[in-house]
């Protein structure tokens, strides 16, 4: 049986919009701030865009691949927006509670001083720097990596993985916009914590890289206000279980990256414990929860599958 499509005007004109849509998604946050586009016409344009794509293209293992592009894409935008007004956001920064609980973890010191402080006693200290360095700049790959091999691998369960990602990184997102929370490194330089915290990553990042370093730095470190809950943490965890369910040799490498890397977030001083502890929530919170959004889910799908068939795709 085929579909039943549309009238091809209305058809073309579907295609049309949806094919604005995806442009604006791209474009609306290159020229933000040349053309002062407000920050909520920004998260619209962003946010829309994977829905027109999934109008506009037909159901393949590339458009999932470009949908999930696309999501990142619009967390990449959306996460650092509230640093456009650094003033206005630092009004609302909050820097103290996680350092009172992780005090109280540490029993009266913060778990990242007592690892900075022992480890440095210890001999080949600036290997394991630069091993936990490396590890937290993988990040920037691991979330993908993880999906392609599960895209490679058995392309039915990649929805899924890239569904229950994507909602980690929007969810955490939203958290920042609404609580944001400074990192144990940047505490440390406003004295908030009592106690120096060194940034161990600038320490090894600035010889290894040069004069590239603050490039680098600047490219991908665009709200540093961005901290709690730990996405970093949150994410490799969630890649973990992806890789778990996949096969036990790919989990026990998604566990492992994700313990060295929990371990070297605290250490670096990029996280506080507490940061690690409510990423992990939010990754039990998504796992949990997908039951009660599936209904949601599958009313926006029904509504993008009767635009699939009036666009005539």
């Amino acid at each position: 049986m085929t579909r039943r499509r549309g009238p091809r005007g209305l058809g073309l004109a579907v295609r049309a919009g949806a094919g604005a849509v995806v442009a604006a998604a791209i474009v609306v946050p290159l020229v933000r701030k040349r053309l002062r586009i407000p920050a909520p016409v920004t998260i619209v344009a962003t946010a829309s865009g994977p829905l027109a794509l999934a109008v506009l293209q037909k159901r393949s293992r590339s458009r999932d691949v470009v949908l999930f592009a696309l999501q990142m894409w619009a967390f990449a935008v959306v996460h650092e927006l509230p640093y456009d007004n650094p003033e206005r956001l630092r009004a609302r920064l909050r820097s103290r509670y996680p350092v009172r609980i992780d005090r109280a973890i540490g029993l009266g010191k913060l778990p990242g001083v007592r690892l900075q402080r022992a480890l440095a006693r210890l001999p080949g200290t600036r290997a394991l720097d630069r091993l936990l360095a490396w590890t937290h700049w993988l990040w920037f790959f691991e979330p993908y990596l993880v999906l392609i091999l599960i895209l490679l691998r058995d392309q039915r369960r990649f929805p899924r993985a890239a569904r229950q990602m994507a909602a980690v990184f929007d969810l955490g997102c939203a958290v920042y916009w609404l609580a944001p929370t400074a990192p144990p490194w940047w505490a440390s330089e406003q004295g908030v914590t009592g106690e120096e915290v060194r940034r161990i990553m600038v320490e090894v990042g600035e010889p290894t890289w040069g004069r590239a370093w603050e490039t680098m730095y600047k490219a991908l470190g665009g709200n540093p206000w961005a901290a709690m809950p730990s996405l970093h943490f949150a994410t490799s965890v969630m890649g973990a279980i992806s890789l778990s369910e996949t096969g036990r040799a790919e989990g026990a490498i998604g566990w492992t990256y994700a313990g060295t890397l929990g371990f070297g977030l605290v250490y670096l001083g990029e996280h506080y414990v507490t940061d690690l502890l409510a990423g992990a929530l939010l990754v039990a919170l998504v796992r949990r929860g997908e039951p009660l959004a599936e209904p949601a889910v599958q009313a926006v799908n029904r509504r993008l599958q009767r635009l699939e068939r009036v666009a005539g795709r």
